[in-house]
């Protein structure tokens, strides 16, 4: 069974993390309503994907 040498130092854990960090989400402008919405999702506030209506808009009531 594989056991370590010695033990790992916070140093080279921390760096090993280093990649761990949450990226950002990418959002790109509506075409229909200028709002930002996920590229290549419906828009979540006109229902609008690749220039046509998909699902009927959430009414604003």
């Amino acid at each position: 069974m594989a056991v370590p040498k010695a033990k790992t130092s916070k140093s080279r854990t921390n760096m090993r993390r280093s990649h761990h960090a949450l990226k950002t989400t990418a959002h790109v402008e509506c075409k229909n309503c200028g709002e930002l919405a996920r590229p290549h999702n419906v828009c979540p506030s006109c229902g609008h994907y690749d220039g046509r209506e998909v699902v009927a808009p959430k009414s604003r009531a």
